[in-house]
């Protein structure tokens, strides 16, 4: 099992819409990926690990797949869908990595 983790930065003065996030984007990756997505996760960074200080990340999805090939097959082909769709909640940058699940 593989997981695809997008995070987007914490930056002073950013946009991201979490509402949006979680109601639309991810469901409509969810949607055209489908069973080659086997779940996903958001997260909402709060705060940073020392006190007072922001989260490292504002927010972040982990994606679940069988593999790294199984993902690719799958977002590939609506990749431009999907990338398309970030605009419409953040102005940042993601940061994405793809991981092997060794404890689940």
């Amino acid at each position: 099992m593989i997981k695809v983790s997008v995070m987007y930065p914490y930056t002073e003065g950013a946009r991201f819409d979490h509402a949006y996030y979680r109601d639309k984007h991810m469901p409509l990756l969810k949607a055209r990926m489908g069973d080659a997505c086997r779940s996903y996760t958001i997260d909402k960074g709060l705060a940073g690990g020392a006190p007072g200080t922001p989260p490292t990340y504002v927010g972040m999805c982990h994606v679940f797949c069988d593999s790294a090939e199984a993902f690719q097959t799958a977002f590939g082909p609506h990749a431009k869908e999907i990338l398309g769709d970030i605009k419409n909640y953040t102005d940042i940058a993601p940061v994405m990595q793809i991981s092997e699940v060794v404890v689940g």
